[in-house]
């Protein structure tokens, strides 16, 4: 049997939309259980984040995992007065993508631009971030290749350096493009209600 493709898969999840501090906010149910968060700018269209969660072990509902959008401090809570002044200087890698490509941003990074190298790794799927001196070295893949099933090229990738912060782009594919375009019409024929109405409606 054929694999869905991932906007058939979008097309068959349940959605429900709410509308919120200028957010078009939408959740995702798959068929398989799995749950997926998104919030778009009412006015751009642009993904601000997007989370997925899924049931764990025991049947409940885990916790939100950031794919793009601020991350989720750990360190919130009962220690986080003692423990987030001695974290603050730490890299933070988090993904803020444009309207025109994926970007990731690793704050604390202190080192000039001549410094890092950014590669593409064709077999591992994913892209490598290296530092000459040895102080930071990342690996991350672009899910949103492998759900589309499109290979990595290292032509669209890029990175620039300022203010103590990786700027890495990787610029989107035609068809994820085309297919972004295609979505953004159908979220916007998902029945939306303002905060504060009561239940959110489903599709």
């Amino acid at each position: 049997m054929a694999v869905p493709g991932w906007l058939e898969r979008l097309r068959a999840a349940s959605k429900t939309a709410l509308v919120q501090d200028g957010r078009r906010k939408i959740h995702y149910l798959f068929e398989d259980g799995k749950e997926m968060a998104e919030e778009y700018d009412l006015k751009t269209g642009q993904l601000m984040s997007r989370k997925w969660r899924e049931k764990n072990t025991l049947g409940g509902s885990g916790k939100w995992q950031v794919e793009v959008g601020e991350p989720t401090s750990p360190l919130l809570g009962a220690l986080e007065s003692e423990l987030i002044t001695e974290s603050s200087s730490n890299p933070v890698f988090m993904r803020k993508d444009t309207l025109s490509s994926f970007q990731w941003r690793i704050c604390n990074l202190p080192y000039p631009k001549e410094v890092y190298s950014v590669s593409v790794e064709e077999e591992q799927r994913c892209c490598v971030i290296r530092t000459t001196n040895k102080k930071y070295y990342k690996k991350f893949s672009i899910p949103d290749l492998d759900r589309y099933h499109l290979p990595l090229d290292a032509a669209a990738l890029s990175f620039t350096h300022a203010n103590n912060t990786l700027i890495i782009t990787y610029q989107k594919p035609k068809e994820i493009l085309a297919a972004e375009e295609q979505l953004q019409k159908e979220l916007k024929k998902i029945k939306t209600v303002n905060s504060g109405d009561g239940d959110c409606k489903t599709q």
